[in-house]
């Protein structure tokens, strides 16, 4: 042996070394091989239940288009008077149609035949690019049964599925290379008869694997990759298990949808309309997802990737899109390459959301710094990193350089890698206190994202505030007779430093339904009226609670936010509550322009019609209806959720707001299908307000039983129509085990609810 072969035969093992070694590589192989073979099955599945239902929507598409248009694909050459003579009055009618059956029609030769064929198969294509599948859960058959089962097993699977399935495709492409060269070696005999060359290979071979098989021992990879395939191969209980969990988790399922028929959004829209060089150097950033729960839709990838490449920016896409997971999705990166700290400024309304969300969609800490412990909160994440969530009325109080002598560099695991400011026209205004709480660790962090739903290019001075805070450089560049030009010209001066995206250019093929939950803690008065109600034993009053100090109350708060979000957009809004002193709670709330003694308001209040009540004759009820629709632009509609959840047709509200949630979900579900209904162009949000540690709570928790989840499925059936207490929990029994539950509670402070 030459001295690289001897080199090589000391570290690679031969005979029943290399036999064992070998039958370890074969094993991990058919493992990976096994894995993207059961994940193909499954994707083939999808898209064998999605051919037919897509096909029927082309032919649908094809057939309002006129034959003439087959011209136009032509360029005018081709000639379709015999076609029409012979009745074909559609592009489906040709597309569908045999070669051999046109030629049978008189005048039509096989170049006119082909050359229409061929017109017809292009005009599908194209449409096929735009149809978007919808799974309507209210009128299930067997088709749209079949697509949501398939997709049921790649949702269940959830999001380690493709990382399993990614480790998978590596060793395997890996190894089909390794072992066929590693062969020689489980003999000694066949290693001394190889070929000088191929020896060499082998046992260069042999070490590689040794040192692959040791990395997937480590990594359990061999579990991992058989508890993926498990998950795949689950299938659900029913056909009703498949569509309970599909209303639950729609947009799951649709964003997978979407992501194996390679439905095509318009790349321009899904990237805000940035110029080309943004557009590739945010293409060229890398996303790392090992620290994300959750899959990204392309949007939202882009969205990640466009805070990270340019570094301090504003996302400003339209409420609903889903800015906060874009943001999780930027941190969970950072965080993979080794950065620990990590802090979001929010309103109060929404710390908890934010909390509950970064747990949920990431393996990231979430730290609430708020309340009475929030310095010792502080200190802690200081200390131990994750991701701090604060409000912006506790930023003063935080000091972005606490040591006494400041240095030039600090640790670097003490400064956020990324500070994220929600709602960030907050900070318009740079003479508040927030204001300057958030400059002065914007100077301080290097990387900033400010999040707003509120359109920058309707409030050029705004944004010129918070360019100001972010990228000072640009601010000559941004002039007020840019957003006179119109969004895309705007868009384009301001590329640097904004994003934004809107739902009807990047919603496509979503559901027209999005739900959000939006928890609010009590505030002081809240909490005190609670313990009083739960005192008493008024369940009635317990859930109204949130609301009996309005200038106090944290869900008004909340809706007021979105509420002035949605006039942001031009959206109207429905709100909808059990209780007539909530809806007059309300009324006031937004009758009033919102401010505050550090914002004055800058517009009038809210055009506002209701509330609609049991006890408004059905014609007077009806009218509201109509003048809320007609109203031009935002308006807002009040009304107790049984008088108009039933019989009013609500679609030119594309937000509802629920102001608690229901002892019958029978209530909301009719309440949201007022909006949510043929006609509506838009998607629907509806945002449920809750309280933590409360009778909202517990009401979620009874309800979301998996028994009350096929109670909620039952209610799509004809019989649930009629009689919905059929399938409604009793509100006696229901209210009397709330209350001793939370009388419990509330004696023993360290009671878990």
């Amino acid at each position: 042996m030459g001295e690289s072969e001897q080199a090589g035969a000391a570290t690679a093992p031969v005979g029943r070394r290399a036999r064992d070694l070998h039958a370890q590589g074969v094993a991990l192989y058919d493992a990976a091989r096994t894995l993207r073979a059961d994940h193909q099955r499954a994707l083939d599945a999808v898209r064998s239940a999605l051919a037919p239902l897509r096909d029927e929507l082309v032919a649908q598409e094809l057939e309002s288009i006129p034959l003439a248009r087959l011209k136009d694909v032509t360029e005018g050459r081709l000639r379709l008077g015999a076609l029409e003579a012979a009745g074909l009055g559609s592009v489906r009618a040709v597309h569908e149609a045999e070669r051999y059956e046109l030629r049978q029609i008189p005048g039509v030769g096989a170049q006119t035949a082909d050359q229409a064929l061929a017109a017809a198969r292009q005009i599908a294509r194209a449409v096929e690019q735009t149809v978007s599948v919808r799974i309507d859960v209210d009128h299930p058959e067997p088709r749209t049964a079949a697509l949501v089962g398939a997709l049921y097993r790649l949702v269940e699977a959830g999001p380690e599925l493709r990382r399993a399935v990614d480790t998978a495709e590596r060793y395997e492409r890996r190894l089909t290379e390794l072992l066929p060269a590693v062969r020689p070696t489980v003999s000694r005999l066949r290693l001394a008869l190889a070929g000088r060359e191929r020896r060499e290979a082998a046992l260069a071979a042999a070490v590689e694997l040794r040192a692959l098989t040791a990395e997937a021992a480590a990594l359990e990879v061999r579990v991992r990759l058989a508890q993926a395939g498990a998950d795949l191969l689950r299938e659900p209980a029913s056909e009703i298990e498949a569509w309970v969990d599909f209303e639950v988790r729609s947009a799951e399922y649709y964003s997978l949808l979407a992501e194996v028929s390679a439905h095509h959004t318009d790349a321009a829209a899904a990237e805000g309309f940035v110029p080309s060089e943004v557009a590739e150097r945010v293409r060229a950033q890398p996303l790392d997802d090992t620290h994300r729960r959750v899959s990204l839709r392309g949007y939202q990838s882009f969205g990640a990737r466009f805070a990270l490449a340019q570094r301090r920016v504003v996302l400003g896409d339209e409420m609903g899109l889903g800015k906060t997971v874009q943001a999780i999705a930027a941190m969970a990166h950072l965080a993979a390459g080794g950065r620990t700290h990590f802090l979001v400024v929010c309103p109060a309304g929404v710390l908890i959301n934010w909390t509950r969300e970064i747990r949920a969609r990431s393996t990231l800490k979430a730290v609430p710094v708020h309340g009475p412990d929030r310095q010792d909160a502080y200190a802690r994440w200081r200390e131990g990193g994750g991701v701090a969530v604060t409000t912006f009325d506790v930023l003063h109080t935080l000091d972005p350089n606490p040591n006494p002598n400041p240095n030039p560099n600090p640790d670097p695991d003490h400064v956020p890698a990324l500070l994220v400011v929600d709602e960030a026209h907050y900070v318009k205004n740079p003479e508040t206190r927030r204001a300057r709480s958030v400059a002065a660790w914007t100077e301080r962090c290097d990387r900033v994202l400010f999040l707003t739903g509120t359109p920058m290019e309707n409030r050029v001075e705004e944004f010129r505030a918070l360019v100001r805070l972010l990228q000072p450089g640009l601010l000559p560049a941004i002039r007020a007779g840019d957003a006179v030009a119109g969004p895309h010209a705007f868009r384009t001066a301001v590329a640097p430093a904004y994003l934004r995206r809107n739902q009807q250019d990047v919603l496509t093929e979503l559901p027209a339904l999005l739900m959000v939950d939006e928890w609010e803690e009590f505030s002081a008065a809240d909490e005190e009226a609670y313990r009083a109600a739960v005192a008493a034993g008024n369940f009635m009053a317990m859930r109204r609670a949130a609301y009996a100090d309005p200038a106090k109350s944290a869900k008004l708060e909340r809706l007021r936010e979105l509420v002035a979000e949605a006039a942001a957009n031009g959206l109207k809004v429905v709100v909808f509550s059990y209780f007539r002193d909530v809806l007059e709670a309300v009324r006031e709330a937004l009758a009033e322009p919102e401010g505050t003694l550090e914002d004055p308001p800058a517009e009038p209040g809210t055009t506002l019609f209701g509330p609609i009540s049991g006890s408004v004759p059905a014609a007077r009820r009806q009218q509201m209806v109509d003048a809320f629709t007609a109203a031009d632009g935002h308006a807002v509609l009040l009304s107790q959720i049984q008088a108009g959840g039933v019989g009013l047709n609500l679609q030119a509200a594309s937000v509802v707001v629920l102001c608690e949630p229901q002892v019958k979900p029978t209530l909301e579900h009719q309440a949201v299908a007022r909006a949510h209904r043929m006609g509506q162009v838009r998607p629907v949000q509806v945002h449920r307000l809750l309280t933590p540690d409360s009778v909202d709570d517990r009401l979620l928790l009874i309800l979301a039983d998996k028994d009350r989840l096929f109670d909620a499925y039952a209610r799509r059936s004809d019989t649930a129509d009629a009689t919905p207490d059929a399938v409604d929990v009793s509100d006696d029994g229901l209210a009397r085990r709330i209350v001793e539950e939370e009388q419990r509670r509330l004696a023993e402070p360290h009671a878990t609810p």
